[in-house]
């Protein structure tokens, strides 16, 4: 069961329209809505399936209605102060989520079914999310605010995501009240006392430093070691909260921290099995979201003893997430850690291992620090997932060029059956792969077979996506190259040609290709590689790279002032453009982007454009570039985005796909991305996309939710002109495009 306390996202007022109430139910992933009325009070419960039943059941599809007039008005919600047993009884198949109220019906939580994310600040901790890295300074500051301040710079720095210190009461937490001079205590807790009693901070310097680590937007976390430290640490307001390992039995303190309904992360060192049994009871009945550290606490621990395989056997306990907090020497074993199913990582981190403590011989410095956190970032994205494999788009890239494919060893005319004798094994793979043969055997012709050409997987079907005329709203077209437009033309009643061009492209005479002047608009995608392996790159840091890119994207200009002569309806003709901004080694911040956004400027002022609009287009967090992957660093950000046009006054092509998995990777709203670039978009991609690199994709196979975000593009950019840029949409007489043409006609026609 999962309590949501945080019930924002989850909201929505019974007047707003169902339109608002699709776009949080698709930006909060969950599938719900909890309806209130404007004073906060429940009326009803909105799930996906009442919307898909309300669909189903009119006539005319009104997005403006009310949205209580679909909601569940005969739900099932109870008191807050409700037993967190009785709540989970009532839970079951049929009633997945209960609002719990307060005595005027006000929502104060939601229970639901299942197992959330945890969420401390900004940062989600589960099986979906990135690895929680925690820099563990503890007393490492020795004392010093501005040496803690300076770790906590150096952990910026070194990618971690949380800066945890540690808070005690001496007065109370200790029986000789903190007098390390007290001849009663062993030596062991001597020593320990005469640290704290040297470098224990104040809860006033404490919190100087949690506001340091907030203004420079890394996560302060704090372990209290005692009743009175939490209650500081409450008033202050932490996001959540680390139990050291010696409080994991404490349930008094257990108990108390879990009532504050913030997320715990629990380290297990030093407990037996039976004893975090007990605990992750009390966690479960308090409802607490939590997560479990496998630790070992010596200093060092022997490799021999980390025992990282109880990892699975530890999440299977408590069914939560867990992770690793290590003390060994070195920063492999966290990385061996995430391998096993660690979300959460723990390494003490200090500027000098020789300093007075325990704890600075167990840290990492800086540099080493970073090495591991680029070990867990390289380690948790190589995982991947356990499914069914699927052939990367990487791969198919190159299966395209590398493998081999059915082709057709003689004209083959429809209506014909394809004999075995009509059916050769060569190269390239760009249509279907040879394990296809007995399928292909004996099926009819669909259509005229050219000798040579590829059979495709529509040569299977029965009734294969053919060209028709289509009803959309705005000018639309589809991607062509010179020797297919003439056939795409005829094919049906599209409005432009979006010319994809090679750099091969670019020396070809255009004279070859057009004999007279056609009654029809056309955009330009200029080529993103050119001859010798060079990569178009605006904002190239290389000062000869960035001056060879300006002068291939003036040739592009030049073309495309010469195709205007042989268009009879166009004006200015744009040219979609990648402006650069890749990367092969990572992603870089903010400021030095900014710098790249400036060489980009001064490098567009460079190119004679007049008659020509050059617009950038939108980019995915993981471009293709010669069927390997980079990263890319620009034209991902929406505000960064609005502002670039601002600035320059230019407007882009915004390519719905790159857009929906650079959305993914950064966990952004697409239906808000799709809000903030509207106003300054001239020209539409639309295809579909899947997770952070799955570009190009038919429309329905990927994440995209054209329901929601071909309403915001009709209301914010009503004027631009779109393609259905289905990767490899081209193939089979645009069998690829028309099929994509009837799906997008629900979403984007015109309403009759």
């Amino acid at each position: 069961m999962i309590i949501e306390r945080n019930t924002g996202k989850y909201r929505v007022f019974s007047e707003e329209s169902l339109r608002i109430a699709l776009e949080k139910i698709s930006s909060n992933k969950s599938g719900y809505l909890v309806a209130l009325s404007s004073d906060g009070r429940v009326e009803g419960i909105i799930t996906d399936g009442d919307i898909r039943r309300w669909l189903s059941k009119v006539d005319v599809i009104d997005l403006n209605v009310p949205a209580i007039s679909i909601a569940n008005t005969e739900y099932v919600s109870m008191p807050y102060d409700t037993p967190r047993s009785e709540v989970a009884k009532r839970l079951d198949s049929r009633v997945r989520i209960i609002p719990l109220v307060d005595e005027g019906k006000h929502l104060v939580a939601i229970a639901r079914t299942g197992h959330a994310d945890l969420t401390i600040g900004k940062h989600q901790i589960g099986e979906s999310q990135p690895v929680f890295i925690i820099a563990e300074i503890g007393n490492n500051h020795n004392g010093d605010v501005q040496l803690a301040k300076h770790l906590v710079d150096l952990a910026i720095e070194a990618g971690a995501d949380c800066a945890k210190f540690q808070m005690r009461d001496m007065e109370t937490l200790y029986v000789s009240r903190g007098n390390a001079s007290n001849a009663a205590q062993d030596l062991g807790a001597q020593y320990t006392l005469d640290l704290l009693a040297k470098y224990n901070l104040s809860r006033e310097k404490l919190f100087e430093i949690f506001d340091y680590c907030k203004a420079k937007g890394i996560e302060p976390l704090c372990t209290p070691w005692d009743e009175v430290s939490l209650d500081a640490l409450e008033e202050y307001g932490m996001n959540g909260y680390k139990v050291a390992s010696a409080d994991l039995t404490n349930h008094s303190l257990l108990r108390k921290m879990a009532k504050t309904g913030k997320t715990l992360i629990c380290s297990t060192g030093m407990a037996s099995e039976a004893e975090i049994r007990a605990s992750v009871e009390l966690l479960r009945a308090e409802g607490a979201p939590f997560a479990l550290l496998h630790v070992n606490s010596t200093y060092p621990t022997p490799y021999k003893d980390v025992n990282l395989n109880y990892l699975p056997r530890l999440a299977e306990i408590a069914d939560c997430p867990v992770g690793y907090s290590g003390h060994e020497r070195g920063g492999f074993v966290p990385v061996a850690a995430v391998a096993l199913g660690a979300k959460v990582v723990e390494k003490h981190f200090t500027i000098d291992r020789s300093m007075e403590g325990n704890d600075h011989k167990v840290s990492l410095l800086p540099e080493e620090f970073k090495e591991m956190v680029h070990a867990v970032r390289s380690t948790e994205l190589a995982l991947g997932t356990n499914g069914e494999r699927v052939v990367t788009q990487g791969e198919m890239m190159n299966r395209e060029v590398l493998a081999k494919s059915l082709h057709a060893s003689r004209d083959i005319e429809a209506g014909q059956i394809i004999l075995a004798a009509d059916v050769l094994v060569q190269s390239p793979g760009q249509g279907l792969q040879p394990n296809r043969m007995g399928d292909l055997i004996g099926k009819i012709a669909n259509r005229d077979i050219k000798s040579g050409t590829p059979f495709f997987p529509t040569d299977l079907e029965d009734n294969a996506s053919k060209a028709r005329d289509y009803n959309f709203p705005r000018t639309w077209g589809i991607p062509v190259r010179w020797h297919d437009y003439r056939k795409m033309l005829e094919a049906t009643n599209l409005s432009m040609l979006e010319y994809h061009l090679s750099y091969k492209d670019m020396d070809e005479n255009l004279e070859d290709w057009f004999d007279e002047v056609l009654d029809i608009d056309f955009t330009v995608h200029a080529p993103e590689l050119f001859a010798g392996d060079h990569i178009l790159d605006l904002s190239s840091y290389d000062e000869e790279y960035r001056n060879r890119s300006i002068v291939e994207l003036q040739r592009v200009c030049d073309v495309t002032r010469r195709l205007k002569i042989w268009h009879g309806r166009s004006s200015t003709p744009v040219i979609i453009t990648n402006m650069g901004g890749f990367r092969t080694e990572g992603f870089l911040p903010k400021e030095e982007r900014d710098r790249l956004y400036a060489r980009m400027e001064e490098a567009l002022s460079q190119i004679n454009s007049d008659g020509v609009e050059i617009i950038p287009q939108t980019m995915p967090p993981f471009p293709w570039h010669f069927g390997g992957q980079s990263h890319h660093n620009l034209f991902m950000d929406p505000d960064e985005i609005a502002a670039f046009c601002e600035r320059n006054g230019m407007r882009i092509c915004l390519d719905v796909s790159h857009s929906q998995l650079a959305c993914n990777f950064h966990d952004w709203s697409m239906a808000e991305f799709c809000r903030k670039v509207g106003p300054y978009t001239a020209h539409l991609h639309i295809v579909d996309a899947k997770g952070v690199d799955g570009e190009g994709l038919q429309i329905g196979e990927g994440d995209m939710d054209f329901g929601a975000i071909a309403g915001i593009l009709n209301e914010t950019c009503p004027n631009a002109t779109f393609v259905p840029e289905i990767w490899q949409g081209h193939k089979n007489s645009g069998a690829g495009f028309w099929f994509a043409l009837d799906k997008l006609e629900e979403w984007f026609g015109a309403k009759e």
